[in-house]
């Protein structure tokens, strides 16, 4: 499993569907997807949501992202992520 990092803008359509119905929903989804989501974040600034999620791959985080942005109205911008650890192993390999 990847980690990948989604960050979320609302629409003022998606602001109408806020709810803990639509928060599970987009949960059962990423399961679907093969992945689970770790957390989200609601955050003040440029972006509304970070979504981190486990999912097996890149074409899995792609559907995931399609899927919660029509699901929610929320637009996603997906990126991997790794932890400093791994990223400093990667670093230290080269």
């Amino acid at each position: 499993m990847a980690t990948y990092v989604m960050l979320g803008k609302y629409s003022a359509k998606a602001l109408e569907g806020i709810s803990a119905e639509r928060s599970m929903k987009a949960a059962e989804l990423v399961k679907n997807s093969g992945g689970e989501i770790k957390e989200i974040y609601a955050l003040l600034g440029s972006q509304d949501l970070v979504v981190i999620a486990d999912l097996p791959g890149t074409k899995e985080a792609m559907k995931a992202s399609i899927a919660l942005s029509k699901l929610t109205g929320v637009a996603f911008a997906t990126s991997p992520a790794l932890t400093v650890q791994e990223f400093d192993k990667l670093a230290g390999e080269m």
